[in-house]
Protein backbone atom coordinates (compact mmCIF):
# COMPACT_ATOMS: atom_id res chain seq x y z
CA UNK A 1 0.00 0.00 0.00
CA UNK A 2 1.40 3.41 -0.95
CA UNK A 3 2.17 6.04 1.70
CA UNK A 4 -0.55 8.27 0.26
CA UNK A 5 -3.18 5.51 0.60
CA UNK A 6 -2.02 4.75 4.16
CA UNK A 7 -2.37 8.43 5.11
CA UNK A 8 -5.84 8.59 3.51
CA UNK A 9 -6.94 5.45 5.39
CA UNK A 10 -5.59 6.83 8.68
CA UNK A 11 -7.46 10.11 8.09
CA UNK A 12 -10.69 8.20 7.35
CA UNK A 13 -10.24 6.08 10.48
CA UNK A 14 -9.69 9.15 12.65
CA UNK A 15 -12.73 10.85 11.13
CA UNK A 16 -14.85 7.76 11.80
CA UNK A 17 -13.70 7.56 15.42
CA UNK A 18 -14.42 11.26 15.94
CA UNK A 19 -17.86 10.90 14.32
CA UNK A 20 -18.79 7.92 16.52
CA UNK A 21 -17.51 9.50 19.74
CA UNK A 22 -19.48 12.69 19.08
CA UNK A 23 -22.59 10.64 18.28
CA UNK A 24 -22.21 8.71 21.54
CA UNK A 25 -21.84 11.98 23.48
CA UNK A 26 -25.12 13.34 22.05
CA UNK A 27 -26.90 10.01 22.66
CA UNK A 28 -25.75 10.12 26.30
CA UNK A 29 -27.15 13.65 26.65
CA UNK A 30 -30.47 12.56 25.15
CA UNK A 31 -30.79 9.53 27.41
CA UNK A 32 -32.23 11.68 30.22
CA UNK A 33 -35.42 12.50 28.27
CA UNK A 34 -38.68 10.65 28.78
CA UNK A 35 -39.41 8.41 25.77
CA UNK A 36 -42.92 9.69 25.09
CA UNK A 37 -43.30 9.34 21.31
CA UNK A 38 -44.47 6.19 19.54
CA UNK A 39 -45.41 5.39 15.95
CA UNK A 40 -48.97 6.76 15.97
CA UNK A 41 -47.77 9.98 17.65
CA UNK A 42 -45.22 10.61 14.90
CA UNK A 43 -47.52 9.70 12.00
CA UNK A 44 -50.28 12.08 13.13
CA UNK A 45 -47.75 14.81 13.99
CA UNK A 46 -46.25 14.61 10.49
CA UNK A 47 -49.68 14.79 8.86
CA UNK A 48 -50.48 17.82 11.04
CA UNK A 49 -47.18 19.58 10.38
CA UNK A 50 -46.78 18.94 6.64
CA UNK A 51 -50.31 19.40 5.31
CA UNK A 52 -50.88 23.10 4.70
CA UNK A 53 -54.53 23.91 4.02
CA UNK A 54 -54.01 26.63 1.36
CA UNK A 55 -52.02 24.38 -1.01
CA UNK A 56 -55.06 22.58 -2.42
CA UNK A 57 -56.34 25.97 -3.57
CA UNK A 58 -53.01 27.01 -5.10
CA UNK A 59 -52.78 23.72 -7.01
CA UNK A 60 -56.44 23.88 -8.10
CA UNK A 61 -55.72 27.20 -9.88
CA UNK A 62 -53.86 25.08 -12.46
CA UNK A 63 -56.96 23.08 -13.36
CA UNK A 64 -56.76 19.35 -14.17
CA UNK A 65 -52.99 19.61 -14.73
CA UNK A 66 -52.60 19.72 -10.94
CA UNK A 67 -52.32 15.91 -10.82
CA UNK A 68 -49.26 15.93 -13.10
CA UNK A 69 -47.70 18.74 -11.05
CA UNK A 70 -48.37 16.95 -7.74
CA UNK A 71 -46.89 13.73 -9.10
CA UNK A 72 -43.78 15.55 -10.38
CA UNK A 73 -43.37 17.35 -7.05
CA UNK A 74 -43.69 14.04 -5.22
CA UNK A 75 -41.28 12.25 -7.56
CA UNK A 76 -38.56 14.90 -7.53
CA UNK A 77 -38.94 16.25 -3.98
CA UNK A 78 -41.34 14.33 -1.71
CA UNK A 79 -39.91 10.84 -2.16
CA UNK A 80 -36.29 12.10 -2.13
CA UNK A 81 -36.88 14.04 1.10
CA UNK A 82 -38.50 10.98 2.72
CA UNK A 83 -35.65 8.60 1.86
CA UNK A 84 -32.95 11.11 2.84
CA UNK A 85 -34.63 11.78 6.20
CA UNK A 86 -34.98 8.02 6.86
CA UNK A 87 -31.30 7.47 5.96
CA UNK A 88 -29.92 10.34 8.05
CA UNK A 89 -32.09 9.41 11.02
CA UNK A 90 -30.90 5.80 10.75
CA UNK A 91 -27.21 6.72 11.05
CA UNK A 92 -27.77 9.69 13.42
CA UNK A 93 -30.92 9.16 15.56
CA UNK A 94 -30.14 12.13 17.80
CA UNK A 95 -32.06 14.79 19.71
CA UNK A 96 -31.79 17.96 17.64
CA UNK A 97 -32.44 16.24 14.32
CA UNK A 98 -31.22 18.27 11.35
CA UNK A 99 -28.88 20.33 13.56
CA UNK A 100 -27.02 17.18 14.58
CA UNK A 101 -27.04 15.80 11.03
CA UNK A 102 -25.47 19.01 9.67
CA UNK A 103 -22.95 19.23 12.52
CA UNK A 104 -21.78 15.62 12.18
CA UNK A 105 -22.16 15.55 8.39
CA UNK A 106 -20.14 18.75 7.91
CA UNK A 107 -18.95 20.75 10.92
CA UNK A 108 -20.06 22.76 13.97
CA UNK A 109 -20.49 26.01 12.02
CA UNK A 110 -22.80 24.42 9.44
CA UNK A 111 -24.84 22.80 12.20
CA UNK A 112 -25.20 26.07 14.07
CA UNK A 113 -26.28 28.02 10.96
CA UNK A 114 -28.81 25.30 10.11
CA UNK A 115 -30.25 25.57 13.62
CA UNK A 116 -30.20 29.38 13.35
CA UNK A 117 -32.18 29.40 10.08
CA UNK A 118 -34.59 26.73 11.30
CA UNK A 119 -35.08 28.70 14.51
CA UNK A 120 -35.82 31.95 12.61
CA UNK A 121 -38.32 30.13 10.36
CA UNK A 122 -40.22 28.65 13.30
CA UNK A 123 -40.17 31.86 15.35
CA UNK A 124 -41.58 33.93 12.46
CA UNK A 125 -44.30 31.40 11.72
CA UNK A 126 -45.40 31.12 15.34
CA UNK A 127 -45.31 34.85 16.10
CA UNK A 128 -48.55 35.59 14.21
CA UNK A 129 -50.59 32.95 16.04
CA UNK A 130 -52.45 35.55 18.12
CA UNK A 131 -53.60 37.46 15.05
CA UNK A 132 -54.74 34.25 13.35
CA UNK A 133 -56.61 32.98 16.42
CA UNK A 134 -58.39 36.33 16.78
CA UNK A 135 -59.49 36.20 13.13
CA UNK A 136 -60.83 32.65 13.54
CA UNK A 137 -62.74 33.63 16.70
CA UNK A 138 -64.18 36.61 14.84
CA UNK A 139 -65.50 34.28 12.12
CA UNK A 140 -67.00 31.97 14.74
CA UNK A 141 -68.79 34.88 16.44
CA UNK A 142 -70.17 36.12 13.12
CA UNK A 143 -70.73 39.78 12.14
CA UNK A 144 -70.63 40.86 15.79
CA UNK A 145 -67.06 39.64 16.15
CA UNK A 146 -65.45 41.55 13.27
CA UNK A 147 -63.99 44.17 15.64
CA UNK A 148 -61.72 41.54 17.22
CA UNK A 149 -59.39 41.30 14.22
CA UNK A 150 -58.83 45.08 14.23
CA UNK A 151 -58.32 45.54 17.98
CA UNK A 152 -54.59 45.60 18.74
CA UNK A 153 -55.16 45.27 22.48
CA UNK A 154 -57.31 42.15 22.05
CA UNK A 155 -54.81 40.65 19.59
CA UNK A 156 -51.98 41.39 22.03
CA UNK A 157 -53.82 39.74 24.93
CA UNK A 158 -54.68 36.68 22.80
CA UNK A 159 -51.06 36.45 21.59
CA UNK A 160 -49.78 36.47 25.16
CA UNK A 161 -52.38 33.92 26.27
CA UNK A 162 -51.67 31.50 23.41
CA UNK A 163 -47.88 31.71 23.78
CA UNK A 164 -48.28 31.29 27.54
CA UNK A 165 -50.29 28.12 26.88
CA UNK A 166 -47.62 26.87 24.45
CA UNK A 167 -44.93 27.47 27.10
CA UNK A 168 -46.96 25.56 29.70
CA UNK A 169 -47.72 22.56 27.43
CA UNK A 170 -44.12 22.39 26.18
CA UNK A 171 -42.73 22.61 29.72
CA UNK A 172 -44.95 19.76 30.92
CA UNK A 173 -43.55 17.83 27.96
CA UNK A 174 -44.58 15.58 25.11
CA UNK A 175 -46.57 13.39 27.48
CA UNK A 176 -49.24 16.11 27.14
CA UNK A 177 -48.00 17.79 23.96
CA UNK A 178 -48.25 14.61 21.90
CA UNK A 179 -52.00 14.44 22.60
CA UNK A 180 -52.40 18.00 21.35
CA UNK A 181 -50.48 17.05 18.20
CA UNK A 182 -52.38 13.77 17.74
CA UNK A 183 -55.72 15.55 18.15
CA UNK A 184 -54.65 18.11 15.56
CA UNK A 185 -53.56 15.38 13.15
CA UNK A 186 -56.84 13.51 13.65
CA UNK A 187 -58.81 16.72 13.02
CA UNK A 188 -56.77 17.29 9.86
CA UNK A 189 -57.67 13.79 8.63
CA UNK A 190 -61.36 14.30 9.46
CA UNK A 191 -61.40 17.70 7.71
CA UNK A 192 -59.83 16.27 4.56
CA UNK A 193 -62.05 13.19 4.65
CA UNK A 194 -65.05 15.53 4.65
CA UNK A 195 -63.47 17.51 1.82
CA UNK A 196 -62.97 14.33 -0.24
CA UNK A 197 -66.50 12.96 0.14
CA UNK A 198 -68.33 16.27 -0.48
CA UNK A 199 -68.22 16.02 -4.31
CA UNK A 200 -69.67 12.50 -4.13
CA UNK A 201 -72.44 13.69 -1.79
CA UNK A 202 -73.24 16.58 -4.11
CA UNK A 203 -73.31 14.29 -7.12
CA UNK A 204 -75.69 11.90 -5.32
CA UNK A 205 -77.83 14.88 -4.28
CA UNK A 206 -77.98 16.13 -7.87
CA UNK A 207 -76.27 19.47 -7.20
CA UNK A 208 -73.15 18.33 -9.08
CA UNK A 209 -73.58 16.96 -12.59
CA UNK A 210 -70.38 14.91 -12.73
CA UNK A 211 -67.18 14.31 -10.84
CA UNK A 212 -63.95 12.81 -12.18
CA UNK A 213 -61.33 13.23 -9.43
CA UNK A 214 -58.44 11.84 -11.51
CA UNK A 215 -59.15 13.71 -14.75
CA UNK A 216 -55.92 15.31 -15.87
CA UNK A 217 -54.16 17.18 -18.64
CA UNK A 218 -50.57 18.18 -19.37
CA UNK A 219 -49.44 21.45 -17.75
CA UNK A 220 -48.19 24.33 -19.89
CA UNK A 221 -44.39 24.55 -19.87
CA UNK A 222 -43.59 28.03 -18.54
CA UNK A 223 -41.72 29.90 -15.81
CA UNK A 224 -45.00 30.17 -13.91
CA UNK A 225 -45.40 26.38 -13.99
CA UNK A 226 -41.82 25.88 -12.76
CA UNK A 227 -42.47 28.36 -9.97
CA UNK A 228 -45.58 26.47 -8.93
CA UNK A 229 -43.75 23.13 -9.16
CA UNK A 230 -41.06 24.42 -6.79
CA UNK A 231 -43.67 25.67 -4.34
CA UNK A 232 -45.72 22.44 -4.53
CA UNK A 233 -42.48 20.56 -3.88
CA UNK A 234 -40.62 22.22 -1.04
CA UNK A 235 -43.40 24.64 -0.02
CA UNK A 236 -46.22 22.12 0.29
CA UNK A 237 -44.38 18.87 0.94
CA UNK A 238 -41.47 19.87 3.18
CA UNK A 239 -41.44 18.90 6.86
CA UNK A 240 -40.52 15.21 7.26
CA UNK A 241 -37.30 16.10 9.09
CA UNK A 242 -39.02 18.16 11.81
CA UNK A 243 -40.11 15.27 14.06
CA UNK A 244 -36.50 14.04 14.14
CA UNK A 245 -35.72 17.01 16.40
CA UNK A 246 -37.36 14.87 19.12
CA UNK A 247 -35.37 11.70 18.34
CA UNK A 248 -34.11 11.56 21.93
CA UNK A 249 -37.72 11.55 23.13
CA UNK A 250 -38.86 8.72 20.82
CA UNK A 251 -39.17 5.04 21.62
CA UNK A 252 -36.80 3.19 19.22
CA UNK A 253 -36.12 6.34 17.12
CA UNK A 254 -34.43 4.62 14.16
CA UNK A 255 -37.32 2.25 13.54
CA UNK A 256 -40.17 4.50 14.68
CA UNK A 257 -39.24 7.68 12.76
CA UNK A 258 -38.49 5.72 9.58
CA UNK A 259 -41.81 3.86 9.74
CA UNK A 260 -43.71 7.05 10.50
CA UNK A 261 -42.33 8.70 7.36
CA UNK A 262 -43.21 5.65 5.25
CA UNK A 263 -46.77 5.56 6.63
CA UNK A 264 -47.48 9.29 6.53
CA UNK A 265 -46.13 9.92 3.02
CA UNK A 266 -48.83 8.10 0.97
CA UNK A 267 -51.62 9.44 3.20
CA UNK A 268 -50.43 13.02 2.69
CA UNK A 269 -50.09 12.43 -1.07
CA UNK A 270 -53.72 11.25 -1.33
CA UNK A 271 -54.91 14.18 0.79
CA UNK A 272 -53.24 16.72 -1.48
CA UNK A 273 -54.22 15.19 -4.84
CA UNK A 274 -57.85 14.32 -4.07
CA UNK A 275 -58.29 17.46 -1.93
CA UNK A 276 -57.31 19.57 -4.94
CA UNK A 277 -59.77 17.64 -7.11
CA UNK A 278 -62.55 18.45 -4.62
CA UNK A 279 -61.74 22.15 -4.82
CA UNK A 280 -61.94 22.04 -8.62
CA UNK A 281 -65.22 20.12 -8.54
CA UNK A 282 -67.09 22.56 -6.29
CA UNK A 283 -65.51 25.98 -6.89
CA UNK A 284 -65.15 27.75 -10.28
CA UNK A 285 -61.45 27.97 -11.10
CA UNK A 286 -61.44 31.78 -11.24
CA UNK A 287 -63.19 32.08 -7.85
CA UNK A 288 -60.92 29.89 -5.71
CA UNK A 289 -59.99 31.52 -2.39
CA UNK A 290 -56.22 31.06 -2.18
CA UNK A 291 -56.12 32.01 1.51
CA UNK A 292 -58.86 29.72 2.81
CA UNK A 293 -59.85 27.21 0.09
CA UNK A 294 -60.91 24.45 2.50
CA UNK A 295 -63.56 26.49 4.38
CA UNK A 296 -64.73 27.79 0.99
CA UNK A 297 -65.23 24.28 -0.40
CA UNK A 298 -66.94 23.02 2.74
CA UNK A 299 -69.23 26.05 2.78
CA UNK A 300 -70.23 25.65 -0.89
CA UNK A 301 -70.51 21.89 -0.68
CA UNK A 302 -72.78 21.86 2.38
CA UNK A 303 -74.81 24.85 1.17
CA UNK A 304 -76.09 22.68 -1.65
CA UNK A 305 -77.04 20.09 0.97
CA UNK A 306 -78.81 22.78 3.10
CA UNK A 307 -76.46 22.31 6.07
CA UNK A 308 -74.09 25.22 5.67
CA UNK A 309 -74.62 27.11 8.94
CA UNK A 310 -73.66 24.51 11.52
CA UNK A 311 -71.00 22.92 9.30
CA UNK A 312 -69.29 26.24 8.60
CA UNK A 313 -69.02 27.01 12.33
CA UNK A 314 -67.81 23.51 13.20
CA UNK A 315 -65.26 23.70 10.37
CA UNK A 316 -63.82 27.00 11.55
CA UNK A 317 -63.54 25.66 15.11
CA UNK A 318 -61.75 22.56 13.76
CA UNK A 319 -59.37 24.69 11.67
CA UNK A 320 -58.64 26.86 14.70
CA UNK A 321 -57.75 23.75 16.71
CA UNK A 322 -55.56 22.50 13.85
CA UNK A 323 -53.70 25.83 13.68
CA UNK A 324 -53.08 25.80 17.43
CA UNK A 325 -51.83 22.20 17.27
CA UNK A 326 -49.50 23.08 14.37
CA UNK A 327 -48.09 25.96 16.43
CA UNK A 328 -47.51 23.55 19.32
CA UNK A 329 -45.52 21.18 17.06
CA UNK A 330 -43.39 24.03 15.70
CA UNK A 331 -42.88 25.66 19.10
CA UNK A 332 -41.90 22.41 20.84
CA UNK A 333 -39.36 21.55 18.15
CA UNK A 334 -37.95 25.07 18.18
CA UNK A 335 -37.27 24.98 21.92
CA UNK A 336 -34.88 22.04 21.47
CA UNK A 337 -32.52 23.95 19.16
CA UNK A 338 -31.07 26.40 21.74
CA UNK A 339 -30.71 23.43 24.11
CA UNK A 340 -28.62 21.30 21.74
CA UNK A 341 -26.55 24.37 20.78
CA UNK A 342 -25.93 24.80 24.51
CA UNK A 343 -24.73 21.20 24.70
CA UNK A 344 -22.02 22.16 22.20
CA UNK A 345 -21.19 25.35 24.16
CA UNK A 346 -22.33 27.51 21.26
CA UNK A 347 -24.85 29.07 23.64
CA UNK A 348 -24.61 29.47 27.45
CA UNK A 349 -25.21 26.40 29.63
CA UNK A 350 -28.33 28.22 30.89
CA UNK A 351 -30.18 26.91 27.80
CA UNK A 352 -29.46 23.27 28.69
CA UNK A 353 -31.13 23.30 32.12
CA UNK A 354 -33.88 20.67 32.38
CA UNK A 355 -37.01 20.89 34.49
CA UNK A 356 -36.51 18.80 37.66
CA UNK A 357 -39.79 16.91 37.20
CA UNK A 358 -40.64 16.99 33.49
CA UNK A 359 -37.09 16.76 32.07
CA UNK A 360 -37.78 19.46 29.47
CA UNK A 361 -35.42 22.36 28.59
CA UNK A 362 -37.31 24.91 30.69
CA UNK A 363 -34.98 27.88 30.14
CA UNK A 364 -34.85 27.31 26.39
CA UNK A 365 -38.67 27.10 26.37
CA UNK A 366 -38.98 30.40 28.25
CA UNK A 367 -36.48 32.09 25.93
CA UNK A 368 -38.21 30.95 22.74
CA UNK A 369 -41.56 31.96 24.21
CA UNK A 370 -40.29 35.44 25.06
CA UNK A 371 -38.81 36.02 21.59
CA UNK A 372 -41.97 34.72 19.89
CA UNK A 373 -44.15 37.01 22.01
CA UNK A 374 -41.88 40.00 21.29
CA UNK A 375 -42.12 39.43 17.53
CA UNK A 376 -45.87 38.96 17.80
CA UNK A 377 -46.20 42.34 19.53
CA UNK A 378 -43.87 44.04 17.03
CA UNK A 379 -46.05 42.68 14.25
CA UNK A 380 -49.00 44.64 15.64
CA UNK A 381 -47.23 47.97 15.13
CA UNK A 382 -48.84 49.53 12.08
CA UNK A 383 -50.87 46.48 11.09
CA UNK A 384 -51.52 46.68 7.35
CA UNK A 385 -48.49 48.94 6.81
CA UNK A 386 -45.60 46.94 8.25
CA UNK A 387 -43.55 46.32 5.11
CA UNK A 388 -40.55 45.25 7.17
CA UNK A 389 -42.55 42.63 9.06
CA UNK A 390 -44.10 41.31 5.85
CA UNK A 391 -40.61 41.03 4.41
CA UNK A 392 -39.62 38.88 7.39
CA UNK A 393 -42.73 36.75 6.94
CA UNK A 394 -42.00 36.16 3.24
CA UNK A 395 -38.38 35.33 4.05
CA UNK A 396 -39.34 32.67 6.59
CA UNK A 397 -39.80 30.12 3.80
CA UNK A 398 -36.30 30.90 2.55
CA UNK A 399 -34.82 30.37 6.03
CA UNK A 400 -36.39 26.91 6.01
CA UNK A 401 -35.29 26.17 2.43
CA UNK A 402 -31.64 26.91 3.28
CA UNK A 403 -31.74 24.17 5.91
CA UNK A 404 -33.06 21.75 3.30
CA UNK A 405 -30.23 22.60 0.90
CA UNK A 406 -27.80 21.56 3.63
CA UNK A 407 -29.80 18.41 4.45
CA UNK A 408 -29.71 17.22 0.84
CA UNK A 409 -26.02 18.13 0.56
CA UNK A 410 -25.07 15.86 3.48
CA UNK A 411 -25.33 12.55 1.53
CA UNK A 412 -23.76 14.22 -1.54
CA UNK A 413 -20.62 15.84 -0.13
CA UNK A 414 -20.74 15.38 3.66
CA UNK A 415 -20.43 12.46 6.07
CA UNK A 416 -16.64 12.28 5.99
CA UNK A 417 -16.73 10.22 9.18
CA UNK A 418 -18.94 7.46 7.79
CA UNK A 419 -17.12 4.40 6.47
CA UNK A 420 -19.95 3.16 4.28
CA UNK A 421 -20.73 5.87 1.75
CA UNK A 422 -24.39 6.52 0.84
CA UNK A 423 -25.50 4.34 -2.09
CA UNK A 424 -25.82 5.85 -5.57
CA UNK A 425 -29.62 5.79 -5.56
CA UNK A 426 -29.70 7.74 -2.30
CA UNK A 427 -27.29 10.35 -3.64
CA UNK A 428 -29.43 10.64 -6.79
CA UNK A 429 -32.49 11.25 -4.59
CA UNK A 430 -30.57 13.85 -2.56
CA UNK A 431 -29.51 15.64 -5.77
CA UNK A 432 -33.11 15.73 -6.97
CA UNK A 433 -34.31 17.17 -3.66
CA UNK A 434 -31.47 19.70 -3.65
CA UNK A 435 -32.30 20.96 -7.15
CA UNK A 436 -36.03 21.22 -6.37
CA UNK A 437 -35.27 23.23 -3.22
CA UNK A 438 -32.85 25.41 -5.18
CA UNK A 439 -35.64 26.05 -7.71
CA UNK A 440 -37.89 27.22 -4.86
CA UNK A 441 -35.16 29.51 -3.49
CA UNK A 442 -34.31 31.07 -6.87
CA UNK A 443 -37.91 31.80 -7.80
CA UNK A 444 -38.66 33.15 -4.32
CA UNK A 445 -35.79 35.64 -4.45
CA UNK A 446 -36.53 36.70 -8.05
CA UNK A 447 -40.32 37.18 -8.21
CA UNK A 448 -42.28 36.44 -11.35
CA UNK A 449 -45.39 38.17 -10.00
CA UNK A 450 -45.93 41.91 -10.50
CA UNK A 451 -44.01 43.98 -7.95
CA UNK A 452 -42.92 47.62 -7.92
CA UNK A 453 -39.30 46.67 -8.54
CA UNK A 454 -38.14 43.09 -9.01
CA UNK A 455 -34.54 44.13 -8.41
CA UNK A 456 -35.42 45.90 -5.15
CA UNK A 457 -37.57 42.95 -4.01
CA UNK A 458 -34.70 40.53 -4.68
CA UNK A 459 -32.23 42.87 -2.95
CA UNK A 460 -34.42 43.17 0.18
CA UNK A 461 -35.01 39.43 0.51
CA UNK A 462 -31.38 38.53 -0.24
CA UNK A 463 -30.12 41.27 2.08
CA UNK A 464 -32.32 40.04 4.91
CA UNK A 465 -31.10 36.45 4.50
CA UNK A 466 -27.44 37.54 4.32
CA UNK A 467 -27.63 39.96 7.28
CA UNK A 468 -29.41 37.50 9.59
CA UNK A 469 -26.89 34.78 8.76
CA UNK A 470 -24.00 37.18 9.39
CA UNK A 471 -25.54 37.78 12.83
CA UNK A 472 -25.73 33.99 13.33
CA UNK A 473 -22.08 33.67 12.25
CA UNK A 474 -21.06 36.40 14.70
CA UNK A 475 -22.86 34.61 17.57
CA UNK A 476 -21.06 31.36 16.65
CA UNK A 477 -17.61 32.99 16.47
CA UNK A 478 -18.08 34.75 19.82
CA UNK A 479 -19.16 31.47 21.42
CA UNK A 480 -16.15 29.64 20.00
CA UNK A 481 -13.82 32.36 21.22
CA UNK A 482 -15.19 32.01 24.76
CA UNK A 483 -14.75 28.22 24.70
CA UNK A 484 -11.13 28.49 23.63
Amino acid sequence: MSLENQMAETHDTNATVEFLSEEERVEERGAVFKKELGLSDLVLTQILFIVGLPWVGVAAKQGPSHIILWLLAMLFFYVPSAVVVIYLNRIMPLEGGLYQWAKLGFNDLTGFLVAWNLWLFAILNTSEIGLQVTQYVGYIMGPGGEWLASSKSVIGIVTAAVIGALILVTTIGLGIGKWVHKAGGALMLITFATLLILPFLNKAHGSLAEYHPLRTEMPVLSIMTLNLLGKMGFGALGGFEYVAIHAGECRHPVRTIGRSVALAAPVIAVMFILGTSSVLALVPQDQIDLIAPVPQVLSIGFRALSNVGVVATVTIVALLCIRLAQSSVMFAGNTRLPMVAGWDRLLPDWFTKLHARYKTPVNSILFVGAVTLALGVVGLIGVGKQEAFQLLWNASGLFYALTYLVMFAIPLIGLRGVRERPPFWLRAAALSGFLMTLLYVALSIIPIIQVESRLMFAAKISGLIVVTNIIGLAIYLMAKRKVH
